[in-house]
């Protein structure tokens, strides 16, 4: 009896070193299975490239892109506005109206017509060459005043505004027909005045308007004769 006893208790805990044995077996694989085959995979991405960092989120990297694709497409264009183009050379030809101071005792109203080219080395400064010619009658016969002058032009910054201001002062010679019993027919003249040129769509294109004073030196003495002028003006 004793003996069936001590054979019982050896067959009893060789049992419990067997199940101890199964369920910590099991407990190791569990952990190998839950813990160690991602770390083990980890481990060799880091060994193939030990110097690349965790890869950013996909959302991440997409939302960057798409911002950074976004502000280029909304940069403005660096346009230039409100540029016009300057020119050299002016020519004008219009309408005149001269009132011409003989003597004292006989003025003329002329009508005719005056022309200018103008060379402007720099925008505000220009050499001015200027012909005119008007027509009237006197005692019958017809009448004509030639005026031919050169000088210089100033003006505002070109095309600053709508309308150009400007004046100029010019030096030259004349010539009066017919032949009067006060003198000769050429003298020695001035032209001072001041205009303005309104500036159309086209840059090339203005309507001129100006106001003057001729002087002349006929029959040894002085004559100051108004003019006014209307016309056109090409920039070329």
């Amino acid at each position: 009896m004793k003996q069936f006893a001590l054979l019982l208790s050896a067959v009893f805990l060789l049992g419990v070193s067997t199940s101890a044995q199964v369920v910590s077996q099991n407990i190791s694989s569990s952990n190998y299975a839950l813990g160690g085959a991602d770390t083990n995979s980890a481990a060799n991405l880091l060994a193939a490239n030990p110097f690349s960092g965790p890869p950013n989120p996909p959302s991440l990297a997409s939302a960057t892109s798409s911002d950074a694709s976004g502000g280029s497409a909304a940069a403005p264009p660096q346009d230039v506005y409100g540029v016009r183009p300057v020119y050299a050379f002016e020519g004008y030809l219009g309408y005149t109206f001269m009132r011409f101071y003989e003597v004292p005792s006989t003025t003329l109203n002329l009508n005719g017509f005056d022309y200018s080219i103008i060379y402007f080395p720099k925008s505000w400064l220009g050499a001015e060459g200027e012909f005119t010619a008007a027509f009237g009658s006197q005692a019958g016969y017809p009448a004509k005043f030639l005026l031919g002058l050169g000088g210089v032009r100033v003006r505002t910054i070109p095309f600053q505004h709508n309308v150009e201001v400007w004046a100029h002062a010019l030096v030259g010679a004349t010539h009066f027909v017919p032949q009067t019993a006060y003198g000769g027919q050429g003298a020695f003249a001035y032209e001072l005045g001041i205009g303005a040129d309104i500036n159309l769509r086209n840059p090339r294109y203005a309507i001129r308007a100006g106001v003057d004073m001729v002087g002349s030196l006929y029959f040894k003495t002085y004559q100051l004769s108004p003019k006014i002028s209307a016309g056109f003006v090409y920039r070329f």
